[in-house]
């Protein structure tokens, strides 16, 4: 239907679907290292997105959003399940306060995966494995979300070092 660039981190995307209209709003936040004042700046502008976007629309955010959720869910099962990854950094407390905010889940917390399909950036030296991109979905349409995980396409050249994550979606209401 439609596309806007909303910043340099963001851009949104709106579509036609078969039963309702679709939403993307794919981003790329500030890293953990970054200023509290790019972070700040950066989260006050997706709220502000948030707050003017189509309410009926089905809403998808993707991206590189550099946030660890961790694995306790406690004060946010609202917004998470159990099967997260590593602890929570700086990043991924605002990623879950924004997603308590605004009725988001994050999907691939839903259901368990091995550490090879949750891992979405592995180190040069393979030691280090962090789940940093991410799908989130409003609530509403939580149960459309089958599954959510970190592919390895040897064929894709992405140039990057993140791996795809991919998400099977079924547009369905709850």
């Amino acid at each position: 239907m439609e596309w806007t660039p909303l910043s340099e981190r963001m851009i949104q995307a709106r579509f036609y679907s078969r039963y309702i209209k679709l939403t993307i709003i794919h981003i790329y936040a500030p890293t953990e290292e970054a200023e509290e004042q790019v972070k700040d700046v950066f989260y006050t502008r997706l709220q502000e997105i948030l707050d003017t976007r189509n309410q009926h629309d089905m809403l998808m955010i993707t991206g590189d959003m550099n946030a660890k959720i961790g694995d306790q869910n406690w004060d946010f099962e609202r917004v998470m399940g159990k099967h997260g990854l590593e602890k929570q950094n700086d990043n991924g407390e605002r990623l879950c306060e924004i997603c308590d905010l605004n009725k988001l889940v994050i999907t691939w917390t839903l259901v368990p995966h091995r550490t090879t399909h949750t891992a979405t950036w592995i180190s040069p030296d393979g030691k280090t494995k962090n789940h940093i991109d991410h799908v989130l979905v409003n609530k509403k349409f939580r149960n459309s979300v089958e599954d959510t995980r970190a592919r390895v396409y040897k064929s894709a050249d992405i140039g990057s070092d993140h791996y795809l994550v991919c998400a099977t979606v079924k547009l369905r209401l709850s």
